[in-house]
This record gives structure tokens, C-alpha cells and sequence, in this order.
């Protein structure tokens, strides 16, 4: 999936003088839908130092980094079902009261809808894919409300890594991130995770340090947990035979968290591996493929403060 990125669109406000406008880049320039991006900020400030920076892309606030010397850096997430544009917005407050802001438009191409006749056809207890009753529709709702509500409290304290993120398992990828699923040839639905292969009782690590979120058992997802990285970074481990955490715990970057199952709607033992940015859903190799010293805080700089999210920001 293709997008185009547009040039970035400075907003005429009070600024310096002499002070050259800031500007606001977006990697990878072509993100597929369900992206975990990189946000370079570059601004001129010598002559008036910058007290704080805010930001937001898709509805979800961006946590800016001084990286260096007029250099802030931010993650930020592309929604996987959304609009044909995207903007990610930046407001910097500069240390004199003055105020400045960019934004750049991304133009997204949106993913082919789920086919129950063109995608791959899994055989799953059929329980999953008759109509359900009411008290069971009103049950997903509430699990996947608590789901977005981990990954927005996330965004609540800064990054708990410092270590790149690894994968849970070292097995075979039986199944990729967005690829479209039909359930006994009559529920289609997208795969918004990456599943790898196991035998019950596999051990599952966590992908970096965080704080575990939540543990519990969903109709569709099995046996879950969530981990808080921090930064609004969010990773879930689902259909698991038995959790090996509990809410609250701190864990290390590789530890075993817990062990594959078939819990939930399955069709065989293995691990299905999700990641959010805030209560966007992401690819979560994106986040084995981020190199943590490029979101890092550089050292004797200190990063600016950083005020509420905007408002009206898609």
C-alpha cells in the first residue's frame, strides 16, 4: 500500500524574527496502513529557546525528544482503516511566549475490505461465527473498549525501554499483519496482528520492558495480556494457555510472560502478537524494526515540556 506525502503546511504565527520556520518530516514517506512512524522536528532555536512542543497525528498525541541541537523526534501511528489523509500537527511554544507551528499531510491508500470469498479460509469453532446474542456482542465491546483503554493511559508516562523490542517467539510466522481472514466461509475479518507458529506450553517473552496492563480472558482473543511500554506504545499476547503475570508487575525486556495455547477463537495452538499506538492498532514489527537510539533523548539536552494534545487533529 502506497501513500503520498505532501509538502508541510506552516501556519502564519507570532515568531521570532530572523528565526527560520520549523519543519516537520515523516518516515517512512510511504507508510502502509497500520504504520508505526518517525516524526523529525527541526527547529531554530538560537535566538529564542523552546519551552514546549505539542503535537498530535490521528487523534493521538506525539511525544516529542530533543534528539539534538534543534532536533526533536516523536513516534507516531497510521490509523489501519482511516481517511484518504492524515496530519500530523505540531505547536512550539518558544521561551519569549512566542508560538509557531507545522503540519504534513500524508494521502493514504486504504487496504482491500475483508473477503469472505477471497481471503484465506479458516475452520474455527462455530460458536465464533453464528450470530452472536446480545450478552456476547455487549462482551466483545467491553473487552475491546478495555483493550483501547490501555493503550490510551500508556500515553501517560514516558517510555519504559530503552532496549530495542524482540519478538516473542523465534518461530515461524504463520500469519502476517492486515491480511484479510474468512471464518468457516462466512465471517471476514482483518488480521491486526502477526501470529506465530507453537506448541501449547511454548514460552511467550515480553518484547521489551513495560508494566503489565491487563490479564484476562476474552471471547475472541483467549487468554491476554497487555504490557505498558510507555509513550503510548502497547503490546498484547493472546490465546495463551496460561498467563505467567499478573497486573501491576514490571517485567524485563525477554522475560516469559506466559505460554502458547488455543484459547479464544483459534484454530490451532499459537501466538497472535498485537501492538498499539495509543488505541491505534499497529504492525508491531514495526517495533522490532525501530532503532531505540533514534528515539532517545540526547544527552545534556533537555527536552521541552510538553502542553495538552490539540484539538481537531486527524
Amino acid at each position: 500500500m502506497k501513500a503520498l506525502l505532501l509538502a508541510p503546511l506552516l501556519i502564519a504565527l507570532p515568531v521570532t524574527v530572523g528565526a527560520q520556520a520549523p519543519k516537520l518530516q515523516v518516515e517512512p514517506s510511504q507508510p502502509a496502513p497500520g504504520a508505526l512512524v518517525r516524526l523529525t522536528l527541526t527547529i531554530d532555536s538560537v535566538a529564542d529557546s523552546v519551552a514546549s512542543v505539542r503535537g498530535t497525528m490521528a487523534g493521538e498525541p506525539l511525544h516529542f525528544v530533543a534528539a539534538g541541537r534543534g532536533v526533536w523526534r516523536a513516534l507516531g501511528a497510521v490509523p489501519v482503516d482511516g481517511e484518504d489523509s492524515l496530519w500530523a500537527r505540531v505547536v512550539i511554544r518558544r521561551a519569549s511566549g512566542a508560538l509557531e507551528a507545522t503540519r504534513t499531510a500524508l494521502a493514504l491508500e486504504a487496504l482491500p475490505a475483508p473477503s469472505v470469498t477471497t481471503s484465506p479460509r479458516l475452520a474455527v469453532p462455530e460458536r465464533f461465527t453464528r450470530p452472536l446474542d446480545a450478552a456476547t456482542q455487549a462482551r466483545i465491546a467491553r473487552e475491546n473498549a478495555r483493550a483501547r483503554a490501555v493503550g490510551s493511559r500508556a500515553h501517560e508516562s514516558p517510555p519504559r525501554w530503552t532496549s530495542a523490542f524482540q519478538k516473542p517467539r523465534t518461530s515461524r510466522v504463520t500469519s502476517q499483519f492486515g491480511t484479510g481472514r474468512a471464518f468457516n466461509g462466512a465471517v471476514a475479518s482483518r488480521h491486526l496482528g502477526v501470529d506465530f507458529a507453537g506448541a501449547v506450553g511454548a514460552p511467550i517473552k515480553a518484547a521489551n520492558r513495560g508494566v503489565v496492563a491487563l490479564v484476562d480472558t476474552f471471547f475472541l482473543a483467549g487468554r491476554v495480556v497487555y504490557i505498558d511500554h510507555g509513550g503510548g506504545l502497547v503490546t498484547g499476547y493472546f490465546h495463551m494457555s496460561e498467563p505467567l503475570v499478573s497486573k501491576g508487575d514490571t517485567v524485563s525486556r525477554g522475560q516469559t510472560i506466559g505460554r502458547v495455547g488455543a484459547t479464544g477463537r483459534v484454530t490451532g495452538p499459537h501466538l497472535h502478537w498485537t501492538a498499539r499506538y495509543g488505541t491505534l492498532t499497529v504492525d508491531p514489527l514495526d517495533l522490532v524494526a525501530l532503532d531505540p537510539d533514534w528515539y532517545r533523548k540526547s544527552d545534556g539536552i533537555s527536552s521541552p515540556a510538553m502542553g495538552p494534545p490539540l484539538r481537531g487533529s486527524k
